[in-house]
């Protein structure tokens, strides 16, 4: 047991050390100075209390992304569908926003409580499909991300929208912004979101460490047929997984919606929060600590990258290719556990 504990560790540990070794290899290969390219992105990152607002800032969505991501994982899911749960979530919010006028203390916990609803829904689709007719997870919530982002930008156009390619502010009663946190961190976009995240995360680890849902979601995950021979639903458990997953993603959502910009615009895209919500599960070995550890490095990153090429000359893309290869190297973790265990012998 502590052996496969020191692994997990050492895993994200040894992954993010080859990703940052091999940038540098990428910077020198190509003319850039990577002392100068990772003391600009530090700086984008850290340099003030704005950049450091504005890391927490990204950090916030990407730990409700990674639970997400990472409760699907725990009861042996693959929601690719976190993006589409993050757009129907955003759209919720936003909507509750604006068209519902009550004091702050009933609109806002409103607004959020529907957008992990929206969420929910979505997750319960794949949920249903994969339970009752065994239809793949992958497939189905890779369609539904399509299926979110067109629609989300139908309703922005038709029903939210007078200016055809965004929504009006929301009220203030529904905003999670925070004039002290803003003024603490020189009016960067931080909000109040980044405590809701940190709470759900508590609550991911509850959930799973601490409860009978929690253990037979593990055990579903392990070993579907011996959990269906020990008593367990499993397709109910299956179901929760992918619903509880989606309302993470839903609120990963309405944190942007509510607190980031404060509206929803029409998107030729995807967010990419979902996407990247994959990598930091994988980062955090789908654990809730882990997940918020990984947050905060792929937050760092994201913001700190928009510094290197004013500073360093550095094109921030290089920053996905680091990122790349340190899911590469999660991936490729038997890899590293070969590694280690042949070292120890070789010590003995």
């Amino acid at each position: 047991m502590t052996s496969n504990k020191m692994f997990n560790i050492l895993v994200p540990l040894i992954s993010v050390f080859i990703g940052l070794f091999a940038g540098a290899i990428i910077m020198l290969v190509f003319g850039y100075n990577p002392i100068d390219g990772y003391a600009a992105l530090w700086e984008g990152a850290f340099g003030d209390l704005y950049f450091f607002g504005e890391t927490m800032r990204q950090v916030t969505p990407y730990i409700l992304t990674g639970l997400a991501v990472a409760f699907a994982f725990r009861a042996g899911l693959f929601n690719i569908g976190a993006e589409g749960q993050v757009i129907v979530g955003w759209l919720a919010a936003v909507w509750i926003g604006i068209t519902v006028d009550t004091p702050m203390y009933i609109h806002l916990p409103l607004a959020i409580i529907v957008a992990g609803l929206a969420g929910a829904i979505w997750g319960f689709i794949p949920g249903i499909l994969k339970a009752r007719l065994g239809v793949h997870e992958v497939i189905v919530t890779i369609m539904l991300n399509y299926v979110a982002l067109y629609s989300a930008n139908a309703i922005i156009r038709g029903v939210l929208s007078d200016s055809k390619d965004k929504t009006e502010k929301i009220a203030a009663t529904a905003s999670l912004s925070s004039d002290w946190m803003q003024g603490l961190t020189y009016f960067s976009r931080l909000h109040y979101g980044i405590f809701i995240a940190l709470f759900a995360a508590v609550i991911m680890w509850f959930i799973i460490e601490r409860t009978t849902v929690g253990y037979e979601l593990k055990s579903v995950g392990f070993n579907r047929h011996a959990s269906k021979y020990a008593g367990m639903n499993v397709k109910r458990n299956i179901i929760l997984a992918m619903v509880i997953s989606g309302v993470f993603a839903g609120l990963a959502g309405s944190m942007e919606g509510l607190g980031t910009y404060g509206g929803m615009s029409v998107s030729s895209g995807f967010t990419n929060l979902g996407f990247d919500g994959i990598a930091v599960a994988l980062l955090g070995a789908n654990t809730a600590i882990g997940v918020v550890l990984a947050a905060f490095l792929f937050g760092t990153l994201k913001v700190g990258a928009l510094n290197m090429p004013t500073e360093a000359g550095v094109p921030n893309e290089l920053v996905d290719i680091i990122i790349a290869l340190i899911i590469f190297s999660v991936a490729s973790s038997y890899i590293i556990r070969w590694t280690i265990l042949r070292f120890k012998k070789e010590e003995k």
